[in-house]
């Protein structure tokens, strides 16, 4: 059944009619209450229409994190077109070959971003964007187009499965695909938010992480908008402004990804830096990636409680940690969230239909599939792609994992990144986890290399704490009191940086093919 109900872009509105002097988004510019953030949403459906937008249309963004991004999304939603935010940190060719794939009528973006938008257009794949609308800057078009439009307070009659969003992959394998996300996957997702995190009217998010990716868009901002909380945006991650905005704003939980968290242990610990009020903060959300559980207790020594969650742009949330769990079962990823089907299945037997897969056992790892409300419809016009990942409504994520006893989770790597060396599988997320704990380490990544004697053999690729040397000898030494010796990497290569995406993820394929 379609109606407007089904429309995420109706959230707003309810929250405005129900609360609408409550706090909605605030940024380096503005403060919205709910009542103020609906009318801006819907003066810029007004816009979009009259620029030519139509259901099914897409709406490409090109912004930083401000609150224009969110109206961007909440007033496509409403006209029933598609939202599709674009990552402002890619070269120019690689945005014009994204703008091409889905070929929109609608283009919102940035002032200070227009060298790398007009760059990505006067390339030959683009093509024209019909519309074009951009923030900032003075004069500002994007508040000039909403100061004189109607607002359109009317919402689009969709279906749970019409789309809301195309989110284009973190590119770990460096090839992104768009994710096709269904109205009813915002939703459930929002509600498996609300049941881990126990979100509320009187919450208030910090988001440092750039709304292009799901963790900032649909982990930490919609659910929170959703339930009736504020979502305090910033411009840029720095450690220091964090904490100092935590204590401004009475933030009361954030999420980052784990070099964000190391970055801000170290802020947190530098000598001499004045200590903040914390007392709001009820927890702290890590996902994107393993988080070295020392790192876990180091913020409990500081009274704050780090929860470890893991989803994908696909998917969002998929595990989490209750309050209880996260020290005790520290290094998890936690239980599958309430509205999704999780199980974890033996590589063996992926090969064949669903009905043929096997499940592991406690303790065995295998790939994490899924299928339930959280699911995306595929991936925009790659049907090969899609029915490679979604096979009869199960969705491989590609990640491996392993339940334990008690039915939680524990990341052990990608399914690409697993190696065998002398007929022995190599899970690399164990292997980095241990070589983290090294005291000359910073950061470390390991991959599989073809090697004449054993089939595959670990390399390492090492960032060295400031004043260490690298010691391959003692780093294997050291390697083979911890794991079994088919483990330990047979090559130590020092590194200053190990590509990552935006969301902490360490791209494999770049370290494969420096």
């Amino acid at each position: 059944m379609r109606c407007p109900t089904h429309n995420v872009g109706a959230w707003v509105a309810r929250r405005a009619a129900i609360g609408g002097d409550r706090p909605a988004v605030s940024d380096a510019s503005r403060r919205l209450d709910y009542r103020a953030f609906d009318e801006r949403c819907a003066r810029l459906a007004a816009v979009l229409r009259a620029g030519g937008v139509a259901p099914g249309d897409r709406v490409a963004i090109v912004l930083g994190n401000r609150t224009a991004y969110l109206e961007t999304v909440f007033a496509a939603a409403r006209l029933g077109a598609i939202a599709v935010p674009l990552n402002a940190r890619l070269a120019a060719p690689e945005i014009a070959r994204l703008l091409a794939d889905c070929a929109p009528a609608a283009l919102v973006s940035e002032d200070v971003l227009e060298p790398l938008v007009t760059k990505a257009l006067a390339g030959p794949e683009a093509g024209a964007i019909p519309f074009r609308l951009v923030a900032g800057g003075d004069p500002d078009a994007y508040e000039a187009a909403l100061a004189a439009a109607k607002p359109a307070y009317e919402v689009a009659a969709v279906s749970p499965e019409d789309p809301m969003m195309i989110m284009y992959t973190s590119g770990t394998t460096g090839v992104p695909k768009g994710a096709l996300l269904p109205h009813r996957k915002t939703l459930f997702n929002a509600l498996n938010a609300l049941h881990f995190f126990g979100l509320g009217s009187g919450d208030r998010v910090l988001v440092a992480l750039p709304l292009f990716h799901s963790f900032g868009l649909a982990i930490l901002s919609l659910p929170t908008l959703y339930a009736g909380g504020a979502v305090h945006l910033v411009p840029r991650f720095e450690p220091h402004d964090v904490w100092r905005r935590v204590e401004a704003e009475r933030i009361t939980f954030f999420g980052a990804v784990p070099t964000m968290f190391r970055a801000l242990l170290e802020a947190l610990e530098e000598p001499g830096a004045p200590r903040p009020d914390l007392s709001s903060l009820r927890f702290l959300f890590s996902a994107g990636a393993a988080i070295p559980v020392e790192r876990i207790r180091a913020f409990e020594g500081h009274g704050l409680l780090v929860k470890q969650g893991f989803g994908q742009t696909e998917t969002s949330i998929l595990c989490a940690l209750d309050a209880r769990d996260a020290i005790r079962k520290a290094g998890s990823v936690g239980r599958p969230v309430f509205h999704a089907e999780l199980r974890i299945v033996r590589t063996d037997t992926l090969s064949g239909p669903p009905a043929t897969w096997q499940d592991a056992d406690p303790g065995e790892a295998g790939e994490i599939v899924v299928r339930g409300p959280v699911t995306m419809l595929g991936y925009w016009r790659r049907p090969e792609a899609t029915a490679e990942t979604i096979r009869d409504g199960w969705l491989r994520t590609g990640d491996l994992g392993s339940f334990d006893e008690e039915g939680f989770v524990t990341l052990v790597g990608r399914a690409r990144d697993l190696y065998i060396s002398g007929g022995e599988n190599v899970y690399p997320a164990e292997v980095e986890a241990t070589f983290e704990q090294h005291p000359a380490i910073r950061e470390i990544g390991v991959v599989g290399v073809p090697d004449a004697r054993w089939g595959e053999v670990g390399r390492a690729y090492v960032v060295l704490r400031a004043g260490e040397r690298l010691d391959p000898e003692d780093l294997r030494r050291w390697g083979r009191e911890r794991l079994a010796a088919f483990k330990v990497p047979a090559d130590f290569v020092a590194v200053e940086a190990l590509p990552r995406t935006e969301t902490g993820k360490i791209q494999k394929h770049r370290l494969r093919d420096p």
